[in-house]
């Protein structure tokens, strides 16, 4: 039998030493050609064919920098940075588009000036991910309209993916960079019909302003909906992060009670929970040391109540409170 452990450094060094000892009592027993050992008070029987197999990611937050006894128990194997533009290309011919070389090319060395002009944050992330989702809005925009110029579409999947999370001083750096890539295209006014319409009457209804930075920033996150399956609203206090989230939460409920035709429009229901207040036993879920029974933790819970549903309604899983690598 073959274990593999993903993302190991997650793990807390306390606990790491101690997974330290377990793999080298077992590696031992394997030496040495032993059938049996005693393994954490229970008797097991030693397969010749085991290995242990770890995936890790040094450097990242959150992580931990593995033991020397640890290290000494696995043979590092270095992994090359894919190319990304070969990905890329084969993923746009995969979506329908006949200028996928060129598309793929130009999509890479978007993301390598934006990581080499734009300042540094935390999240701005130019890897595999916003690859992939650049990709995926590209091939949605090309479904819809098939016969639309190919650098058009990866121009807007570019603009829609990566400026909602741009600070402003980077935006001119970003769009300085799209003109230069993508000379003579510009990317066509959309008409968002009843979204915007409906999305008046809502913010009136939450007794705000609809200020066009505000509404630019609910069709953001609407745009990100379409593309992603989780995000993040970082800002700071005050900032709208709650306001824009509730807004869209209401105008898609609306839409669907007015019979618009349109990606998520539908009611929404919020499942929502500070991280931060709670352990991340209580959150995920963890084993009763006593009765040796999992109990299931608040998000797993939650999860499991939107996934039971039978209704065409959209589910949103929230975690409102400061981020970080821990949870």
């Amino acid at each position: 039998a073959w274990g593999c452990f993903d993302e190991f450094n997650r793990i807390n060094i306390e606990v790491l030493s101690v997974v330290g000892q377990q793999v080298m009592s077992i590696q031992l027993a394997i030496k040495g050609k032993v059938d049996k050992i005693e393994f954490e008070g229970s008797t097991i029987r030693v397969l010749p064919g085991f290995g242990v197999f770890i995936t890790m990611n040094p450097g990242y937050a959150g992580r931990s920098a593995l033991p020397d006894s640890l290290s000494a128990l696995f043979r590092p194997v270095a992994m090359m940075v894919p190319d990304y533009a070969l990905i890329g290309e084969i993923m746009f011919f995969a979506y329908g588009f006949a200028n996928g070389k060129e598309c793929g090319q130009k999509m890479v060395t978007t993301f390598r000036l934006c990581s080499e002009q734009c300042s540094s944050q935390p999240h701005y992330d130019y890897g595999m991910r916003a690859v992939k989702t650049v990709i995926t809005a590209a091939g949605n925009l090309k479904r819809k309209e098939p016969q639309a110029d190919e650098l058009v579409l990866l121009l807007r999947a570019l603009q829609d993916v990566n400026i909602p999370k741009f600070l402003d001083g980077d935006l001119p750096l970003f769009r300085g960079i799209i003109s230069d890539l993508f000379p003579g295209k510009k990317r066509p006014e959309l008409d968002y019909g009843a979204l915007v319409s409906v999305m008046q009457q809502t913010i009136d209804a939450h007794g705000l302003q609809p200020h066009p930075w505000f509404m630019g920033k609910v069709i953001e996150l609407y745009e990100m909906i379409v593309v992603r399956h989780g995000l993040m609203l970082v800002g700071p206090t005050g900032g709208g992060k709650s306001r824009n989230l509730h807004v869209l939460e209401d105008t898609l409920g609306q839409l669907k009670v007015l019979g618009e035709q349109g990606f998520a429009y539908e009611k929404v229901k919020i499942y929502q929970l500070n991280p931060k207040s709670i352990t991340m036993g209580q959150m995920y879920g963890e084993f009763d040391p006593n009765t040796r029974e999992w109990q299931d933790g608040i998000m797993s819970t939650m999860y499991r109540h939107a996934a039971a549903s039978t209704t065409s309604d959209r589910k949103w899983v929230m975690f409102d409170g400061p981020v970080d690598a821990i949870w």
